[in-house]
């Protein structure tokens, strides 16, 4: 048994390897009436999809969404509705020699713990190839949150290895000036110094990590559902169940503990006649619940696994095994990964904002 379903009433489960036939996924929850055509979604996913430029991994995957079931005359029936993308650039030979050589950082070793068998076909379920549906299934959540409550996800690369630029206003930053640099910072001198990094280890066959920072706008207040489905917990689960992905921090997050409450506190004052918080260290989540402000958060990608630089290591039997990594892979996972982060957010806030809806209240 795997789990490869995620959300309550918006939910989405996945299926599909890495070089297996193709990916897909399944929509159960999505409300009837939705005008949805595959051209809604096919943006998002041209943003994740791997060989667009020279930072990312060379496979490739023109990633083109088919809707198989669920929509008919350009609407949603509210029927389960299902997503699915062939895999054209696969290599399943490259990974063959790992079948005895667990892979340093990889899930290798631990699936044959869970399951006994590992995917012969790269990382299998593991590998990122499976986040283009999620790519899919956020957009169809974006378009319905949009719709709905006018709300807008915005992320952007925010560090690379040592290469941080803290200085952007979260409510400012547009997608457009994100995507116009190919490392996904919206700005264009730090870009620079974030795609000389990537380059630099790239061209030493070694891997970097980094921030992707996310905000929220026009997201109702009185979504997330205490003590256990909090907004910032539900979120937390997301980010870090994307591949790579080992930190999250809302709001202040750890920066918050070196202040003062004093200077933390979020006071609250009347603005465009309604209550608004001065600041937001909160994040836009107080108490588990949003508060009508901008949610913003940040995501913490480890350096890609597979690297060019040979590794001492053992193979299943403890024998000494020096290792080069094999296939195609990012030398860094983040400028992709930011579809991936915006996506994951809007399937969380669209399924609290439908949960709140359920008892009368949204």
């Amino acid at each position: 048994m795997m789990s490869s379903s995620f959300g309550t009433l918006f939910r989405i489960t996945t299926f599909g390897e890495s070089h297996g036939p193709g990916i897909g996924g399944v929509i159960d929850g999505c409300p009837p009436g939705i005008s949805l055509e595959e051209t809604d979604i096919q943006p998002q996913l041209d943003r994740r999809r791997p060989g667009q430029s020279t930072l990312t991994t060379s496979r490739n995957e023109p990633d083109r969404v088919r809707i198989l079931s669920g929509v008919e005359d350009g609407k949603t029936l509210g029927t389960p509705l299902t997503l699915y993308m062939d895999n054209k650039d696969v290599r399943p030979a490259d990974y063959r020699e790992f079948s005895r050589v667990p892979r340093p950082s990889h899930a290798d070793f631990t699936y044959r713990l869970k399951y006994g068998v590992q995917s012969k076909s790269g990382g299998g379920r593991a590998g990122a190839r499976e986040t283009a549906v999620r790519v899919a299934a956020g957009a169809v959540a974006e378009k319905i949150l949009f719709s709905f409550f006018g709300t807008q996800i915005v992320a952007w690369v925010s560090a690379v290895g040592t290469v941080s630029w803290g200085t952007a206003e979260p409510e400012r930053v547009t997608r457009a000036q994100v995507d116009r640099h190919p490392v996904r910072c919206p700005d264009g001198v730090w870009a620079g110094k974030m795609v000389r990094a990537i380059q630099k280890a790239r061209d030493k066959g070694d891997s970097l990590g980094g921030v992707i920072t996310c905000v929220c706008r026009n997201v109702p207040g009185g979504l997330g559902e205490p003590v256990f489905d909090k907004m910032e917990a539900r979120l937390a689960q997301a980010m870090l169940s994307v591949p790579a992905c080992k930190g999250f921090e809302i709001g202040s997050g750890f920066a918050g503990t070196r202040m003062f409450g004093s200077k933390h506190n979020d006071a609250f004052i009347r603005r465009d006649g309604r209550l608004k918080t001065k600041t937001n260290f909160s994040g836009g989540v107080q108490g588990g619940i949003t508060n009508g402000e901008p949610v913003y958060f940040r995501t913490a990608f480890k350096p890609t696994a597979t690297i060019a630089i040979p590794q001492e290591t053992v193979d299943v039997d403890g024998s000494p095994v020096t290792l080069k990594g094999a296939g195609r892979h990012d030398p860094c996972v983040v400028p992709r990964a930011v579809p991936i982060v915006e996506s994951m957010a809007a399937l969380v806030i669209l399924d609290m904002a439908m949960m709140q809806r359920a008892r009368g209240r949204g």
